[in-house]
């Protein structure tokens, strides 16, 4: 006898079809357990999304407050310098060209320019 003659097709054995038929068919409980879940994933995307985006938003605005931070202190600190009176004097001879009663000023001109104020920043 031959191997194709020996064979049992599905419909003769009753216990392959039976089995294939299990592994291929959903049950109404799976189906709907896989839909809940299909919904409850759609549903989290949303918040899920907008709590990465404030959670960005919340970095972004910790570095711009450090930053504000650093730069209120380093004004801070030009405040008190401008509250020293040597200081004042030092602001007030370079960037004005001011000179105690009695003292005479002189500025240098360069050769075949306008003499240049000095940068007071």
């Amino acid at each position: 006898m031959s191997a194709r003659a020996t064979a049992t097709s599905p419909a003769e054995d009753p216990g392959k079809n039976t089995e294939r038929s299990r592994v291929a068919r959903i049950t109404p409980r799976a189906s709907i357990l896989g839909f809940v879940v299909f919904v409850a994933a759609i549903f989290a995307v949303a918040p899920a999304r907008a709590y990465l985006e404030q959670r960005a938003q919340r970095n972004q605005l910790a570095n711009e407050v450090s930053q504000l931070e650093q730069q209120n202190a380093d004004l801070q600190q030009q405040l008190d310098r401008l509250h020293d009176p040597a200081e004042l004097e030092r602001l007030a001879r370079e960037c004005l060209g001011m000179v105690d009663p009695g003292q005479i000023a002189f500025v240098p001109v360069p050769h075949g320019r306008a003499p240049t104020p000095p940068s007071c920043d």
